[in-house]
């Protein structure tokens, strides 16, 4: 049996357009934006410009807010302290009811297509959404992390 494949992306380094052909080429279908906050400095990439590309691309867009890290969280990463993120995310996040809903509905879209997690560094590993992708991978899921070329 095949297992549905689920991505992930940090657009940390990238443009919209390298950005976009990435998303096209894997075969993503639907973007879930994990951001707590779906705001950039970097041109593009916030809520409403990027759903606008990606809809011109044939891409859907949803942003999960409750599955974002929190400020400490995202200090915690830019510091490099990826298990000090990790246990904030955890330990604050993703426990909460909020999370666990959003949670499941990100599973529910991963299912229905092929969905790609977003969020702004480019490595998985210092990121909150490799925690997600685990989980995803623990309920059967195939991880695919996308780098921007």
């Amino acid at each position: 049996m095949i297992k549905p494949q689920v991505f992930t992306i940090g657009y940390e380094g990238a443009d919209v357009d390298r950005f976009l052909t990435t998303l096209k080429d894997a075969g993503v279908a639907a973007l879930a934006d994990v951001r707590a906050v779906a705001l950039s400095r970097k041109r593009g990439f916030s809520k409403s410009a990027l759903r606008d590309a990606l809809a011109s691309q044939n891409i859907g867009y949803q942003h999960f807010t409750q599955l974002g890290t929190p400020k400490e969280g995202r200090q915690a990463a830019r510091a490099g302290d990826g298990d000090l993120m990790r246990r904030i995310y955890c330990d604050e996040v993703l426990a909460a009811e909020p999370a666990q809903e959003a949670f499941r509905e990100l599973e529910a879209l991963a299912q229905a297509r092929p969905i790609c997690l977003l969020c702004f560094e480019c490595d998985p590993a210092n990121c909150h959404r490799r925690v997600l992708a685990q989980r995803l991978a623990e309920r059967g899921f195939e991880i695919v992390d996308l780098t921007i070329l």
